[in-house]
């Protein structure tokens, strides 16, 4: 405010600050992780894009913490809000994973090792010494090659694990079972959906048999990913009359809906069990680290967990996955 040199005041209107853009520049940055919540909590996802984005959801958990500082340090209550329920809800989806919280029950016990063999390229040396070192009673093999059956067998396999159901390819589609304990195909317990995933009732001692499936539906990419939900809709729900285990690639995080709808029906991933869930296992042996969990072993809820360790496997682009279990009489 001044005086005129001819008489009067002369009032400058005082400049409002314009909140509207800090204001707009929080909200975008809020929003993206706010619907990643909400699509991950409702099982949203919908398409092959969406569904591969899902599988960095442990990733967006903890990338959702700088919009909530930006809101917070900015004092947009609204945005703050939106930003702290989203955070927590994904917290709450991810963070179980890295603690576990099951005891392993009494029963007998079952070892597991699942490994992608990748067309048959993976180093069958580093394989015998995890089946001698860990001594699996079960293993489940995907991509297997009859190349790879052979390497294996003349590796020691066939004197350690004879007993087998294998559906070897020379393609990704080939896949197999091998067993210390005698087994018996299930021909036509898994529809064919997928690659192929034979199953099998395995004679485990000190109590009735269980069955197995070696899991490997296709990757959700493009239009495989209709033939993908079908795969994860066709595992057969747990059977009150027979433990059942599923081992394999499932090419699925436990944070796709259609992963969650299958541990709906009787299961528990043995990972997610022992604090184990949230470590990677593809891609291995790249320039980049492992970074997404897609191998598994699903058990019966009836089943125990004692402890689940994830292997580096030379010539695959899979880890190996070792659960020690422990299953009902």
């Amino acid at each position: 405010m001044e005086t005129s040199a001819v008489g009067g005041t002369i009032v400058t209107p005082a400049r409002k600050r314009r909140k509207f853009p800090g204001t707009a520049l929080t909200w975008l940055a809020v929003t993206p992780f706010a619907a990643w919540a909400v699509t991950r909590v409702a099982g949203l996802e919908r398409g092959s894009l969406p569904t591969q984005l899902m599988t960095a959801t442990p990733y967006a958990a903890a990338g959702s913490l700088i919009p909530l500082l930006i809101a917070a340090v900015g004092r947009k209550r609204a945005a703050t809000a939106v930003a702290l329920l989203a955070t927590t809800a994904l917290g709450f989806a991810v963070l179980p994973r890295a603690l576990g919280t099951a005891e392993a029950t009494a029963g007998r016990p079952l070892k597991v090792m699942t490994i992608n063999m990748l067309f048959g390229r993976a180093d069958v040396q580093t394989i015998m010494k995890l089946v001698r070192d860990f001594g699996p009673d079960v293993l489940s093999t995907q991509e297997l090659t009859p190349g790879a059956v052979a390497d294996l067998d003349a590796a020691g396999l066939k004197e350690l694990m004879p007993h087998r159901v294998l559906q070897d390819e020379w393609s990704a589609g080939g896949s197999g079972l091998y067993s210390k304990h005698p087994v018996q195909p299930l021909w036509d317990l898994m529809p064919p959906v997928g690659h192929q995933m034979p199953a099998a009732l395995i004679s485990l001692p000190g109590g009735k048999p269980i069955e197995f499936i070696d899991a490997h539906p296709f990757p959700p990419l493009g239009p495989q990913v209709t033939n993908w939900n079908e795969a994860l809709a066709a595992f057969p729900s747990a059977s009150t009359d027979r433990v059942r285990v599923l081992a394999g690639d499932f090419n699925a995080s436990l944070d796709h809906a259609a992963m969650r709808g299958l541990l709906a029906r009787g299961y528990k991933d043995a990972a997610d069990q022992v604090g184990a869930g949230l470590i990677p296992t593809w891609p291995a042996n790249k320039r980049v680290p492992p970074i997404i969990t897609i191998d598994h072993v699903l058990v019966d809820e009836r089943a125990g967990v004692r402890e689940v360790s994830v292997h580096d496997v030379p010539g695959t682009d899979h880890r190996a996955v070792l659960a020690e279990l422990t299953v009902p009489v």
